[in-house]
C-alpha cells in the first residue's frame, strides 16, 4: 500500500498513544465500532476478510508509515478484521479527532483526499490482477505494473498478494528461470 507519513499527515497524529501487538493479535473485528484512527510505526498489520466458506482474503498489509483500515475514518463499523503480523507498533488517535483536524484544514483534507484516491486505484488494481487466471498473468501483471521481486524469504508475501499458493509462485519462478526470464 501507499506510504503516507510525509509531513503534511504529521499533524493527524500529534497526542496520539502508541500500541504495541503480538504476533496474531488481534486489534479489531469485523462489526465493532470505528473508535481510533491506527497509523503503523513498526511491524506489519494484516485487514483480513472472512469468508463464509472458511477462507480469508488479506486486503491490506499495512506497513511503518501507514495508515490502517483508512476508509474506516468515515465508517462507524469495521468491515473486517484486523491481525498483527508479527510484533507491531501503532500510534492511534481517536477517530473524532482525526476528523476533526481534517474540517479544521483544507489543505490537509485535500492531501488526505489524493491519499485516498491513490488507495482506491491500488484496490482496483488489486482486484483486477485477481481477476486474472493463472500465476503467470497474474505475475506478468505485478511485473508491468513496476514491482520488484521481493527477496527469496519473501516470496510468500507475493504470494498472497498475487492470490496464489507459494508453492505455485515458486513453480512459476522456477519456470522463468529455466526460460531465461528476467522476472
Amino acid at each position: 500500500m501507499i506510504v503516507i507519513m510525509s509531513e503534511p499527515f504529521q499533524h493527524l497524529f500529534n497526542g496520539a498513544r502508541p500500541l504495541v501487538l503480538e504476533q496474531g493479535q488481534t486489534l479489531f473485528l469485523t462489526g465493532d465500532p470505528v473508535a481510533l484512527v491506527h497509523l503503523v510505526q513498526s511491524g506489519k498489520v494484516a485487514l483480513l476478510r472472512r469468508t463464509p466458506q472458511g477462507g480469508t482474503l488479506r486486503l491490506q498489509l499495512a506497513a511503518p508509515g501507514e495508515v490502517l483500515a483508512e476508509a474506516s475514518v468515515w465508517s462507524a463499523l469495521y468491515h473486517c478484521d484486523a491481525e498483527a503480523d508479527g510484533p507491531a507498533t501503532l500510534l492511534s488517535v481517536p477517530v473524532t479527532r482525526f476528523r476533526h483536524r481534517l474540517t479544521e484544514d483544507a489543505a490537509l483534507a485535500e492531501a488526505w483526499a489524493r491519499h485516498l484516491a491513490r488507495s482506491v486505484q491500488a484496490a482496483r488494481f488489486r482486484a483486477a490482477l485477481l481477476a486474472l487466471r493463472g500465476v503467470a498473468e497474474r505475475l506478468d501483471a505485478w511485473v508491468a505494473e513496476g514491482h520488484d521481486l521481493p527477496p527469496h524469504g519473501a516470496i510468500q508475501t507475493l504470494a498472497a498478494d498475487l492470490g496464489v499458493t507459494r508453492e505455485a509462485l515458486y513453480r512459476e519462478l522456477s519456470r522463468r528461470r529455466h526460460r531465461g526470464d528476467r522476472t
